[in-house]
């Protein structure tokens, strides 16, 4: 075999590009870009999946059964509602002995049908429905979506829940930018 043959059947090696500490630098930003991207996701997952689920549960809440319907027309004018201490009073009377010694958690007043919703603050989350002017009782039972309320809140796990929650926000900013960064750099390169 000839030298000139021996030379064509060796192959070719492109020439090796020399690393800059700019590239270098960038690769090292890529790497820790995916590490952020792959573990931050991770963690923030479980956080996300709750309130996506909670959301989605709570969007369709009343042709799940979770929340009473109330058809009410407003039996008078807003401005001749009963004083909101006589409306409670008339939903106490109302609910089971351990939700009226519990008290009033919240109340719901919507003027636009005429009723207030009271929420009491028992084991069961008894709600009394009360119309504004005549104070009759429309509807007494338990309110089935508070527990989905809380835990989409964050209520349920206690005030440092909110740190929980900043945190998870972060994590899901860090996990953006590391995303777009993961997509971009190879184009960088390129």
């Amino acid at each position: 075999m000839s030298e000139n043959a021996a030379t064509e059947a060796r192959p070719r090696t492109a020439p090796r590009k020399v690393e800059t500490r700019s590239s270098r630098r960038m690769r090292d930003v890529a790497k820790v870009s995916f590490h952020l991207h792959l573990w931050f996701g991770v963690i923030s997952t479980v956080l996300l999946l709750i309130i996506a689920i909670t959301g989605i549960l709570l969007n369709h809440k009343r042709p799940l059964g979770l929340m009473p319907d109330i058809d009410n027309e407003p039996s008078g004018a807003f401005e001749e509602a009963l004083p909101l201490a006589e409306l409670v009073a008339r939903a106490s009377a109302a609910v089971p002995a351990e939700a009226a010694a519990a008290g009033v958690d919240r109340m719901d007043v919507r003027p636009g049908d005429g009723l207030v919703k009271i929420r009491f603050d028992d084991r069961l989350v008894t709600e009394a429905t009360v119309d504004l002017n005549s104070g009759t009782v429309l509807h007494v039972g338990e309110r089935n979506d508070v527990f989905l309320e809380k835990l989409h809140s964050g209520e349920i796990f206690g005030d440092n829940w909110i740190l929980l929650s900043d945190l998870a926000a972060v994590l899901l900013v860090i996990v953006l930018i590391s995303g777009y960064w993961l997509w971009l750099y190879p184009k960088a390169r390129a």
